[in-house]
């Protein structure tokens, strides 16, 4: 994925590229990174099939409801989806959020209105896309190309994956909050988190890995703030 986004043309921030090692060097001002789960993330969905359904990503910035410290009220990922993988058919009761095709190939993205007990709707769905809006039938396919982008509102299942033959995708998100935990709604109940075999060490430590500050916070200077 690094090699990915650095095709692109996309800088992360510094967090992205710590080691383990460096990990354990950081303290508590680096506590928002803990809480709201920054940093690079994995996913099968629980199935075990990585090849097929999940992807990795990095949360670039996130707020947090549950915890006034954090006040912002949006979220930025980046995400790699390979040729072959899926993300599966899913809701958020609650965030808003526009999906953007940052580079490589093309991602289709599936969307169908929820019914009211969260079975597929075969109404007309409205689609908000760059300045664009328009209806497509439930079911529609929409593509993006690179540059492109969808806002998916609450309530709209979609699912995403790449087209054949278009190579590995960079998708970039920008959406209010992300709660994973209590904001998606699968339309078939599976997990969110993988369980991961450590048959090597790791290269990153993923956003649910970090160790624990052992320090307190080093107060700045007042010249240096």
């Amino acid at each position: 994925m690094e090699a990915l986004i650095k095709k692109h043309g996309f800088e992360t921030p510094p967090f992205c590229s710590w080691t383990p090692e460096e990990w354990k060097t950081k303290n508590h001002e680096y506590d928002e990174i803990r809480d709201n789960m920054l940093g690079w993330d994995i996913t099968d969905y629980g199935l075990g099939k990585f090849d097929e359904v999940g992807f990795a990503l990095i949360t670039i910035r996130n707020g947090n409801a549950k915890d006034d410290r954090y006040t912002k009220p949006y979220a930025e990922k980046l995400l790699m989806v390979n040729e072959g993988q899926m993300a599966p058919m899913h809701f958020h009761w609650n965030k808003m959020e526009d999906i953007i095709n940052r580079g490589g190939g093309n991602v289709l993205i599936t969307v169908y209105n929820s019914t009211e007990d969260g079975q597929f709707a075969d109404t007309a769905v409205t689609v908000h896309s760059d300045g664009r809006t328009y209806t497509v039938p439930a079911g529609t396919r929409v593509r993006l190309t690179p540059g492109e982008s969808i806002t998916i509102q609450p309530y709209l299942y979609h699912d995403f994956h790449v087209e054949e033959g278009t190579g590995a995708v960079l998708l970039g998100e920008v959406s209010m909050c992300n709660d994973d935990e209590n904001d998606n709604r699968f339309y078939e109940p599976i997990g969110r988190f993988p369980t991961i075999e450590e048959d090597e060490p790791a290269y990153r430590l993923l956003c649910n890995e970090y160790p624990k500050a052992e320090k307190e916070a080093r107060k700045l200077p007042s010249s240096e703030i």
